[in-house]
């Protein structure tokens, strides 16, 4: 899980150093085709398919995966990489608790609480800290809170499909394919002009591949053993790698404020993941 969360912390700065022609919503939908295409291929190969599927809960999570994409790469032109992986990945737990409760009756725990309300406070401080900048922008950070709770929604009903015995791969394959069959027309729209240079397509392959198709099959695997909320806050990894990215690659800043927020959030995934091996 931690693998696959470091993974999908370099998408921001993928689509920061693609081409400047590119929109995000034509970045994220080309995310999605590829990276979904490949997962529906994968699950189709593996037989991961077969069997009834429940697809109402199918649908609603391919829409959630569309809703997360989507919202998350225009997040991050608004506000940044660092504050927009933070803020979309941060509030995830959050939601994914909270869908929990209402949805399946399960309380994550007390540990998971402290842990979710420290994440929370540092993301807050990354956004306050945001807000001082040029590159502050009150929609962003509204656009990463929606792709926060698309990313709960199909983190909490991939979990549900897997705990009803539908293989992980399978899981990835159906939502991520029907996800990318939605983004076709938002891909055709936004425009595909800078796919025709070098740099357009490796982003276009690089995303669609390795914080896509790779990283999701190592999700699916992660749920498999771990609970949702669990899940939602050891991928906090994500914003993390972000900011790091942000600030080394990007030359993004970071002051004591940003510093305050990302080691609030670091502490939150210690102490899930210390229980976590406790347990084991």
């Amino acid at each position: 899980m931690l693998l696959a969360a470091v993974l999908f912390g370099t998408t921001g700065t993928a689509l920061a150093l693609g081409p400047d022609s590119a929109s995000p919503l034509s970045v994220g939908a080309t995310r999605i085709v590829v990276g979904g295409a490949i997962l529906a291929a994968l699950a189709a190969a593996t037989g991961a398919l077969r069997g009834p599927w429940p697809m109402g809960l199918v649908l609603a999570a391919g829409v959630g995966v569309a809703v997360y994409q989507l919202s998350f790469f225009e997040a991050v032109d608004r506000t940044g990489v660092a504050i927009g992986a933070i803020v979309a990945i941060g509030s995830g737990p959050v939601f994914v608790g909270t869908f929990e409760r209402l949805t399946n009756g399960v309380w994550p725990g007390r540990r998971w609480v402290v842990a979710t309300a420290m994440a929370t406070a540092g993301v807050a401080l990354l956004t306050i800290s945001g807000a001082r900048s040029a590159s502050a922008d009150v929609v962003g950070i509204g656009l990463a809170l929606v792709a926060g709770a698309g990313y709960a929604t199909y983190t909490v009903i991939a979990k549900r499909l897997i705990r009803g015995g539908h293989p992980p791969v399978g899981v990835m394959g159906v939502a991520f394919g029907i996800a990318a069959v939605l983004l076709i027309p938002v891909l055709v729209g936004a425009g595909t002009g800078w796919l025709d240079s070098g740099s357009g397509l490796a982003v276009a392959l690089y995303l669609g591949i390795f914080p896509t198709a790779v990283s999701y099959v190592l999700f699916a695997r992660g749920l498999t053993h771990l609970p949702a909320s669990e899940v939602a806050t050891l991928v906090l990894a994500e914003p993390l790698t972000a900011t790091a990215l942000g600030v080394l690659a990007l030359d993004e800043s970071f002051g004591a404020l940003d510093a305050a927020g990302a080691a609030l959030v670091l502490a939150a995934l210690v102490i899930l993941g210390v229980r976590r091996m406790r347990r084991s």
